[in-house]
C-alpha cells in the first residue's frame, strides 16, 4: 500500500471540504431564491446596489465597481446595462477623468435596495445567524480570515 502524501487531502479532509462547499453552496442558492422572489432583484443587482449605496455621492467609475463586487469589467459592464434598463442605475461622465464613467444609484434603485434590505437580512439572520451559536459564529469569523488571508496574491491590501 503507498504511502499517504502529506500534500494531499486526507479523506476526513476532503469530506469536510465537500461540506463546506455543497453548504455554502445551498445557502447562496436559497438566499438567492429568496431575493429573487421577495424583492425581484438578483443577487447581482443586491451587490451593485449595495456597493454604490456605501461609495461617497452614491457613485464609483466602473473599475472601482467592479473591484468591490469582485468582478470582472465585462461581467459588470452587461449587469450595468440590464439595471440601467429598470432604472436601478445610470452611467455619467467621470467629471475628473472624461475617459472614464461613473456608476450613479438612481432614486429607484435606492428605493430598491431599501425595499430589499430588511427580507435579506430576515433570511440571512433565519439561515446562517440563528443556527449557529455565538462560539460557533466567531470560529466562523476565523475560519473566513483564514481562507481569504491565504486567498490574498502578495501586494494585496
Amino acid at each position: 500500500m503507498a504511502a499517504r502524501r502529506k500534500d494531499y487531502p486526507t479523506a476526513d479532509e476532503l469530506r469536510i471540504w465537500r461540506d463546506f462547499i455543497e453548504t455554502t453552496e445551498a445557502l447562496r442558492s436559497e438566499l438567492s431564491s429568496r431575493l429573487q422572489r421577495e424583492t425581484s432583484l438578483s443577487p447581482g443587482d443586491y451587490a451593485v446596489l449595495l456597493a454604490l449605496r456605501e461609495a461617497d455621492g452614491r457613485r464609483l467609475r466602473s473599475s472601482d465597481l467592479a473591484a468591490r463586487v469582485g468582478w470582472e469589467r465585462s461581467r459588470l459592464s452587461h449587469q450595468i446595462g440590464r439595471m440601467e434598463r429598470r432604472g436601478l442605475v445610470r452611467r455619467e461622465e467621470c467629471v475628473t477623468d472624461s475617459r472614464g464613467a461613473e456608476v450613479v444609484l438612481t432614486p429607484e434603485g435606492a428605493e430598491a435596495f431599501r425595499d430589499a434590505t430588511l427580507p435579506h437580512l430576515r433570511a440571512v439572520r433565519e439561515l446562517f445567524v440563528s443556527p449557529l451559536s455565538p462560539d460557533q459564529l466567531a470560529a466562523a469569523e476565523q475560519i473566513t480570515t483564514a481562507l481569504r488571508s491565504r486567498l490574498k496574491a502578495p501586494g494585496d491590501a
